[in-house]
């Protein structure tokens, strides 16, 4: 049995109506809690957030979404359903990958779709293997989710179940590189199966084998797209937490929280008071610490995950090689990796994930215009250039940026662009990354599961983290869990509940 929040629970308050604290919220109150969620921006979202841009309308945070039955979960918990309040499209194909070579490969989800591309692709002993690897990956997924993924650990101790042997027996401790690789021999299938690893902020060729997870998310269970860009997701939520009886604030910024003893007693804003029974904290996890008044004493300081410069381009044509998402891979691979996660610079040739939500929602453009995001993973600052370096950066680097595009086929990009944001390590400091970035804390073997900040602190009986600091870690999924973990903390866990929408994969 893991440990709860003692004491008097009945009043919660979140802090952050992201993802993680808008999860937090539905499940707190499908046990009974009442909820105040106060939240410094003007809306809801954290950082799937909404900016307006010249009449277009763009995703300030994650653009792909999987595994969507964990966000009808929280709906659930409400009597509600996902597809009730969100029109979710399934993406065919998941990806497009283009590769150095001119070759193009669509990643389908569907096992026949998938097999047959692959065998067009690389022939057919490829796509044999391919099956054997989508076997492999469910396996490790069906192993580790709800013993590892969506679960507290009190303890290392915790791992200490027939499932890590399982998770063993399947080579989740071996590295994630070599393992794709006893499937796949072609290189260019390999990458598409082992990029997802840079979410967790580690190389293929170092990351733990048990994070191919993250492949099996997105090439198995499906990539989706809700309508209206995924600041839809945060906004149905927060909406269907209102209706469920959540006292939602916006543009409140909690500046202290008060205490007597080892409990919070009220959380402060600039505006009022509120007392509470316990505390959800969501931010990134310095301004949680400091909110706290201490941080935990770890013996070897944490370590972050790569950043990432977006360049969001409102654009007045598009390119029909381009599907909803494309990853648009350089000839360097391994260098690649140790650029982000070594050396500290920016990459000499690199891998982009270029996503154009309108070619499913045009609402997102004005008419006959078209949206475009460029991520581009690049060092964060305590290994690269500082945040006051890009200053200097931001502008070579985007014109570098929208070059390697016009030699990768988008022909006359720079010209076509009428309006763009372009984000870097510097914007993500000044909205409270740690290291500049928003992919925080890197999964690393020292810092996963049970050895990764914990979402009970230290020292203050009522207080509970949330988010992708703190367990399980980075992607809207885990983020997703993280607040129905917090909520299990505080209300104790509760029987799962039959997904109400039947499902979307």
């Amino acid at each position: 049995m893991t440990r709860t929040v003692p004491g008097r629970t009945d009043h919660v308050v979140v802090v952050g109506a992201g993802l993680a604290g808008l999860s937090a919220t539905l499940h707190l109150l499908g046990a009974g809690r009442r909820v105040t969620v106060v939240e410094r921006e003007p809306r809801p979202g954290g950082r799937a957030g909404r900016r307006e841009l010249g009449g277009y309308h763009l995703d300030t945070g994650p653009t792909v979404l999987t595994m969507p039955d964990l966000a009808d979960e929280a709906f659930a918990a409400v009597g509600e359903r996902l597809r009730d309040r969100v029109d979710l499209l399934p993406l065919h194909p998941a990806y497009r990958a283009c590769f150095a070579d001119g070759t193009a490969l669509d990643v389908h989800t569907d096992a026949e779709a998938m097999e047959a591309e692959v065998e067009r692709f690389a022939g057919a002993r490829e796509a044999a293997g391919y099956r054997r690897l989508r076997d492999w990956l469910g396996r490790l997924y069906a192993v580790q989710l709800r013993r590892f993924i969506d679960a507290n650990f009190d303890s290392p101790l915790g791992l200490l179940t027939p499932d890590l042997a399982r998770l063993a027996a399947l080579g989740g401790f071996a590295r994630l590189e070599p393992r794709i690789g006893r499937f796949l021999t072609d290189q260019r299938l390999q990458r598409v199966f082992s990029f997802q690893a840079l979410y967790a902020g580690v190389a293929p060729a170092r990351a733990l084998a048990a994070y191919a997870v993250i492949a099996y998310m997105d090439t198995v269970a499906g990539v989706y797209f809700p309508r209206g860009g995924m600041h839809a997701l945060p906004r149905a939520m927060a909406d269907a937490a209102v209706d469920a009886g959540a006292d939602l604030r916006l543009g409140r910024e909690v500046t202290r929280l008060e205490r007597s003893g080892a409990r919070v007693t009220a959380v402060v804003t600039g505006h009022e008071r509120i007392p509470c029974d316990a505390v959800v904290l969501t931010p990134e996890l310095p301004v949680a610490h400091r909110l706290l008044g201490r941080r935990p004493r770890r013996p070897v300081a944490l370590r972050h995950s790569p950043s990432a410069v977006v360049l969001h381009a409102g654009t007045t044509r598009t390119w029909p090689h381009l599907a909803h998402h494309t990853l648009s891979f350089g000839a360097a691979w391994r260098r690649t990796f140790d650029e982000l996660t070594r050396t500290g610079t920016l990459m000499t040739d690199p891998s982009l994930l270029i996503t154009r939500p309108t070619a499913h929602d045009h609402t997102l453009a004005p008419e006959g215009r078209h949206l475009h995001y460029v991520l581009a993973p690049c060092p964060n600052t305590d290994i690269g250039p500082g945040a006051h370096a890009w200053s200097d950066l931001a502008p070579r680097y985007r014109d570098r940026l929208l070059a390697t595009l016009e030699r990768r086929g988008l022909t006359g990009i720079a010209a076509s662009v009428e309006a763009e944001c372009l984000v870097t390590p510097a914007d993500w400091t000044a909205q409270g990354h740690a290291a500049g970035t928003p992919f925080s804390v890197a999964h690393t073997f020292a810092q996963t599961g049970p050895f990764r900040p914990r979402n009970l602190v230290r020292g203050t009986d009522n207080a509970v983290l949330a988010g992708c600091g703190t367990t399980p870690g980075v992607g809207v999924p885990t983020v997703l869990l993280s607040g129905k973990l917090a909520a299990a903390r505080i209300a104790g866990p509760r029987a799962r509940p039959a997904a109400a929408g039947g499902g979307h994969r």
